[in-house]
């Protein structure tokens, strides 16, 4: 299959071109934002536990998470991937719309942000994250969905019959990895999410449904890192290892953690309050 010739850019509004991957974010923190709120407004799914914040105070985390996704991508991109630039070319840190974001960087971001804010309102962290966790999923998908109209961050030689053959990868059949993503990253893992708070209650225990999104992403992302392409300026490290599989493995580990941690009934044991 060849690759569809899309266009990144949506639509050009003078100098301003609107593209496709900007859109991408702003879907996924919008509708995110709105799957929050849902979750919060359903008293039944909270139990003797009461919804770690006000919908005032959600409007106001959006902000917070909004710039640590931004920031927190674009550092972590840097530092893990093209650290580089920070010596060579420092402005192009700042060039995001030059493409360069870390799905693990934005991770952080948003950490940093949720720890932040949870100390200036003095709200409960880990219930704050529990809130957030079922959300992230649908920024992936839409994120996953960018990374293939983009072209980029496509997948090994496949002799599959839904192979593509992308335009800067060369004359072989790929694995089309953002589209894996997009379906186990982002749809998969919002339904095991969504399962999770609604039939099994889980945001009764502070962390758990963290531990879940955290433990699910890290597996799914060493799976599929099988299956995509590494980027061509990465070190080779070895047993076959990549940068995401090393990334995702403290994800990984610390989602166990908390779903443990959280099953042994200890709620208020090591959360952070301001």
């Amino acid at each position: 299959m060849i690759f569809p010739n899309f266009d990144p850019v949506l639509i050009h509004i003078g100098p301003l071109a609107i593209r496709w991957y900007a859109l991408a974010y702003v879907a996924g923190i919008l509708l995110g934002w709105r799957y929050a709120l849902n979750l919060m407004r359903k008293l039944k799914l909270w139990a003797g536990e009461t919804p770690p914040t006000s919908v005032e105070q959600l409007d106001d985390l959006i902000l917070w998470v909004t710039l640590g996704i931004i920031l927190g991508g674009r550092l972590g991109y840097v530092l893990f991937y093209a650290p580089e630039l920070i010596w060579h070319e420092p402005l192009e840190i700042l060039r995001v719309w030059h493409g360069g974001m870390s799905f693990h960087g934005g991770f952080l971001g948003v950490t940093v942000a949720l720890i932040a804010f949870a100390r200036t309102q003095k709200l409960p962290f880990l219930s704050l994250s529990d809130l957030i966790a079922p959300a992230a999923p649908i920024g992936l998908f839409f994120g996953r969905i960018a990374n293939f109209i983009n072209g980029e961050l496509w997948g090994r030689p496949t002799s599959l019959p839904w192979g593509i053959i992308f335009p800067a990868s060369g004359p072989q059949p790929r694995h089309p990895s953002q589209i894996y993503e997009c379906l186990l990253e982002g749809a998969v893992l919002f339904l095991i999410l969504r399962i999770a708070t609604h039939k099994g209650h889980w945001l009764r225990k502070r962390g758990a449904v963290s531990g879940l999104f955290l433990a699910g992403y890290g597996l799914l992302r060493i799976a599929l890192e099988t299956v995509r392409e590494p980027d061509r300026f990465m070190p080779s490290f070895p047993l076959g290892l990549t940068m995401g599989m090393l990334l995702s493995t403290p994800m990984l580990l610390a989602g166990l953690w908390l779903i443990w941690r959280s099953r042994a009934a200890q709620p208020a044991l090591g959360d952070l309050k301001g």
